[in-house]
Protein backbone atom coordinates (compact mmCIF):
# COMPACT_ATOMS: atom_id res chain seq x y z
CA UNK A 1 0.00 0.00 0.00
CA UNK A 2 2.79 2.45 0.84
CA UNK A 3 4.40 1.70 -2.49
CA UNK A 4 1.15 2.50 -4.29
CA UNK A 5 0.93 5.82 -2.45
CA UNK A 6 4.55 6.59 -3.26
CA UNK A 7 4.00 5.72 -6.92
CA UNK A 8 0.87 7.87 -7.13
CA UNK A 9 2.39 10.94 -5.48
CA UNK A 10 4.94 12.01 -8.03
CA UNK A 11 6.41 15.49 -7.82
CA UNK A 12 3.88 16.72 -10.37
CA UNK A 13 0.97 15.16 -8.45
CA UNK A 14 2.15 16.64 -5.14
CA UNK A 15 2.39 20.03 -6.85
CA UNK A 16 -1.16 19.69 -8.15
CA UNK A 17 -2.58 18.60 -4.76
CA UNK A 18 -0.72 21.37 -2.93
CA UNK A 19 -2.12 24.05 -5.23
CA UNK A 20 -5.65 22.68 -4.94
CA UNK A 21 -5.26 21.94 -1.22
CA UNK A 22 -4.44 25.47 -0.07
CA UNK A 23 -7.42 27.05 -1.85
CA UNK A 24 -10.00 26.04 0.83
CA UNK A 25 -7.79 27.57 3.53
CA UNK A 26 -7.54 30.85 1.63
CA UNK A 27 -11.27 30.88 0.90
CA UNK A 28 -11.97 30.46 4.62
CA UNK A 29 -9.54 33.29 5.40
CA UNK A 30 -11.23 35.58 2.89
CA UNK A 31 -14.92 34.73 3.33
CA UNK A 32 -15.16 33.21 6.84
CA UNK A 33 -12.42 35.00 8.80
CA UNK A 34 -14.14 35.01 12.19
CA UNK A 35 -15.93 31.68 11.99
CA UNK A 36 -15.23 28.76 14.28
CA UNK A 37 -14.47 26.60 11.24
CA UNK A 38 -11.89 29.13 10.04
CA UNK A 39 -10.21 29.35 13.41
CA UNK A 40 -10.00 25.55 13.74
CA UNK A 41 -8.68 24.85 10.26
CA UNK A 42 -6.80 27.96 9.19
CA UNK A 43 -5.60 29.78 12.30
CA UNK A 44 -4.43 26.60 13.99
CA UNK A 45 -1.44 24.38 13.34
CA UNK A 46 -3.51 22.20 10.98
CA UNK A 47 -2.48 23.71 7.60
CA UNK A 48 1.16 23.93 8.65
CA UNK A 49 0.98 20.30 9.80
CA UNK A 50 -0.39 19.22 6.40
CA UNK A 51 2.19 21.24 4.47
CA UNK A 52 4.96 19.89 6.72
CA UNK A 53 3.79 16.37 5.95
CA UNK A 54 4.12 17.10 2.23
CA UNK A 55 7.54 18.65 2.87
CA UNK A 56 8.74 15.57 4.74
CA UNK A 57 7.34 13.27 2.04
CA UNK A 58 9.19 15.14 -0.71
CA UNK A 59 12.42 15.16 1.30
CA UNK A 60 12.05 11.41 1.91
CA UNK A 61 11.28 10.76 -1.76
CA UNK A 62 14.27 12.90 -2.77
CA UNK A 63 16.51 11.05 -0.34
CA UNK A 64 15.47 7.73 -1.89
CA UNK A 65 16.27 9.18 -5.31
CA UNK A 66 19.78 10.12 -4.07
CA UNK A 67 19.20 13.88 -4.21
CA UNK A 68 22.28 15.93 -3.24
CA UNK A 69 21.02 17.94 -0.25
CA UNK A 70 24.44 19.51 0.37
CA UNK A 71 24.14 21.25 -2.99
CA UNK A 72 21.17 23.25 -1.61
CA UNK A 73 23.56 25.32 0.47
CA UNK A 74 25.21 26.61 -2.69
CA UNK A 75 22.24 28.94 -3.18
CA UNK A 76 23.94 31.39 -0.85
CA UNK A 77 27.02 31.61 -3.07
CA UNK A 78 25.40 33.60 -5.84
CA UNK A 79 22.46 34.06 -8.15
CA UNK A 80 23.89 31.61 -10.68
CA UNK A 81 24.01 28.87 -8.04
CA UNK A 82 20.40 29.61 -7.11
CA UNK A 83 19.44 29.46 -10.76
CA UNK A 84 21.13 26.07 -11.09
CA UNK A 85 19.12 24.74 -8.14
CA UNK A 86 15.86 25.74 -9.84
CA UNK A 87 16.60 23.30 -12.65
CA UNK A 88 15.91 20.48 -10.18
CA UNK A 89 12.25 19.51 -9.64
CA UNK A 90 12.85 18.32 -6.07
CA UNK A 91 14.27 21.70 -5.10
CA UNK A 92 11.43 23.55 -6.82
CA UNK A 93 8.71 21.60 -4.98
CA UNK A 94 10.50 22.04 -1.63
CA UNK A 95 10.71 25.78 -2.36
CA UNK A 96 7.04 25.85 -3.40
CA UNK A 97 5.86 24.16 -0.19
CA UNK A 98 7.92 26.67 1.76
CA UNK A 99 6.32 29.55 -0.19
CA UNK A 100 2.77 28.22 0.33
CA UNK A 101 3.29 27.67 4.07
CA UNK A 102 4.77 31.11 4.72
CA UNK A 103 2.09 32.91 2.70
CA UNK A 104 -0.69 30.98 4.42
CA UNK A 105 0.83 31.70 7.83
CA UNK A 106 1.03 35.43 6.98
CA UNK A 107 -2.54 35.43 5.66
CA UNK A 108 -3.72 33.77 8.86
CA UNK A 109 -1.91 36.36 10.98
CA UNK A 110 -3.37 39.19 8.90
CA UNK A 111 -6.88 37.80 9.33
CA UNK A 112 -6.53 37.42 13.11
CA UNK A 113 -4.96 40.86 13.43
CA UNK A 114 -7.67 42.45 11.29
CA UNK A 115 -10.40 40.97 13.48
CA UNK A 116 -8.70 42.48 16.57
CA UNK A 117 -8.69 45.88 14.89
CA UNK A 118 -12.27 45.43 13.61
CA UNK A 119 -11.24 45.67 9.95
CA UNK A 120 -14.06 44.29 7.82
CA UNK A 121 -13.61 41.25 5.61
CA UNK A 122 -14.53 43.39 2.60
CA UNK A 123 -11.47 45.56 3.12
CA UNK A 124 -9.34 42.48 3.87
CA UNK A 125 -10.28 40.82 0.59
CA UNK A 126 -7.69 42.70 -1.47
CA UNK A 127 -4.62 42.28 0.78
CA UNK A 128 -5.41 38.60 1.37
CA UNK A 129 -5.73 37.83 -2.34
CA UNK A 130 -2.51 39.73 -3.07
CA UNK A 131 -0.77 37.84 -0.24
CA UNK A 132 -1.90 34.55 -1.76
CA UNK A 133 -0.26 35.44 -5.07
CA UNK A 134 2.53 37.86 -4.09
CA UNK A 135 3.20 37.43 -0.36
CA UNK A 136 5.26 40.48 0.63
CA UNK A 137 3.23 42.95 -1.42
CA UNK A 138 -0.01 41.80 0.21
CA UNK A 139 1.51 42.14 3.65
CA UNK A 140 2.69 45.65 2.79
CA UNK A 141 -0.79 46.62 1.59
CA UNK A 142 -2.28 45.19 4.79
CA UNK A 143 0.23 47.16 6.89
CA UNK A 144 -0.89 50.40 5.24
CA UNK A 145 -4.55 49.56 5.91
CA UNK A 146 -3.62 48.55 9.46
CA UNK A 147 -2.04 51.94 10.18
CA UNK A 148 -5.36 53.67 9.51
CA UNK A 149 -7.35 51.30 11.70
CA UNK A 150 -4.82 51.17 14.53
CA UNK A 151 -4.50 54.97 14.36
CA UNK A 152 -0.78 54.77 14.92
CA UNK A 153 2.35 54.10 12.96
CA UNK A 154 4.39 51.37 14.50
CA UNK A 155 7.28 49.35 13.14
CA UNK A 156 6.47 46.46 15.43
CA UNK A 157 3.52 45.12 17.36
Amino acid sequence: MLEQISTYFTIEMVYLWLNIGVIPFWLMLIFLPNSKLGSIFVSSIFPIFVLSGAYIFIIYKSYLGSYDFYNNFSLYLGINNLSDLFTNKEFIIIFWIHFLAINLFCGSWMSRDASKLLITKYIMFFPLVITYFIGPLGIFIYWIIRMFYAKKISLYD
